[in-house]
């Protein structure tokens, strides 16, 4: 159960008493279930035992009537419909039942926070005595429900009690002539800080969440596309057909034939060639239309007749004509 601020701005000094987490204890045991005999009297509460105290209701204050409204505020709970203001004397609570503690802050920066804006003080000039004496209230009451939850706020009242005695001690000014860091900036930038990530977190949660708010559903919806033609004219298609055949007849294939040239056979017909003749130019030895790899070839007989020392080979100058001779007399 989240605490309330005051309406009564006089009450604003009072410890937070109010504020105490509720410590409910449940029987997980489940009833019997009635026979059918008993199922007329299953409705009527059954009867109060003798030795059982009995609590009146409080007398209603300035005045008001007692309206089931100010019971439910002032009763600690319901039993068999009847408001019940104290715990029984013999109440038996078994060692396994659920215990459900409701913690009304979120940390030591949410309660204290609570505090500061409860009682309208300024978050930059914290009056540390109030503050730091209902924060131990809050935290002693703790202690007697939680432990483990306890010792996350005993952090934070060390640190309470720390920043009011260092501002109990007299404030020694620095050489420069600067005054002294006020103990509590530190808290109360981490308030600052927190108080800004609470009302952020706030505004987000009140976003539209998946799940929560809305949720996302598909449908499946048939549809069938008709085809849709484009709309041409015959002359249009006539038109195209011709620049395709048009492209086409000037992209010709031309289809080249790998021929089996032979060097050995080459070097019989320059020799052949070379007889009765003094010098004969190189170009003349070949049909040079018929491709590189004939020039090739036939320059690799040369060379290899002029390795057996068979031919002789003679050229004036670079990139001049180039003449071959036999080196013998075929005579």
């Amino acid at each position: 159960m989240n605490p309330s601020p005051p309406d009564d701005p006089s009450q604003a000094s009072e410890p937070i008493s109010d504020i105490a987490p509720v410590t409910a204890h449940v029987d997980t045991t489940p009833p019997a279930a009635p026979d059918a005999a008993d199922a007329t009297e299953a409705s009527a509460p059954p009867p109060r035992p003798a030795d059982q105290p009995t609590t009146e209701l409080p007398a209603p204050q300035n005045g008001e009537d007692s309206t089931p409204d100010t019971v439910d505020g002032v009763a600690r709970a319901r039993l068999y419909g009847e408001p019940l203001f104290a715990l029984p004397n013999d109440l038996y609570i078994p060692p396994d039942a659920l215990e459900i503690f409701l913690e009304a802050f979120e940390g030591p920066l949410d309660l204290l926070l609570y505090l500061i804006r409860k009682q309208n003080f300024n978050v930059l000039d914290i009056p540390m005595a109030q503050v730091t004496k209902q924060y131990l209230l809050y935290v002693d009451q703790i202690r007697r429900t939680n432990l483990e939850l306890a010792s996350e706020y005993l952090l934070m009242a060390a640190m309470l009690i720390e920043i009011k005695s260092r501002m109990l001690l007299p404030v020694k000014k620095a050489d420069t002539g600067e005054e002294a860091e006020d103990p509590r900036a530190e808290l109360v930038r981490r308030l600052l800080e927190y108080e800004q990530m609470k009302l952020a977190a706030q505004k987000i949660d009140t976003l539209p969440v998946l799940g929560r708010d809305f949720l996302r559903s598909q449908v499946y919806i048939e549809q069938s596309l008709q085809p849709r033609f484009p709309e041409v004219d015959a002359e249009d298609l006539r038109a195209a057909w011709a620049e395709v055949l048009r492209r086409a007849k000037l992209v010709q294939h031309h289809k080249i034939s790998r021929e089996a040239l032979s060097v050995r056979e080459h070097m019989s017909q320059i020799l052949r060639r070379l007889q009765g003749a003094r010098f004969m130019e190189f170009t003349e030895l070949f049909d040079v239309t018929r491709g590189v790899p004939v020039v090739v070839v036939n320059f690799v007989a040369m060379l290899e007749l002029s390795r057996e020392s068979l031919l002789e080979i003679t050229q004036a100058e670079p990139f001049a004509p180039i003449y071959v001779r036999l080196t013998y007399s075929p005579n």
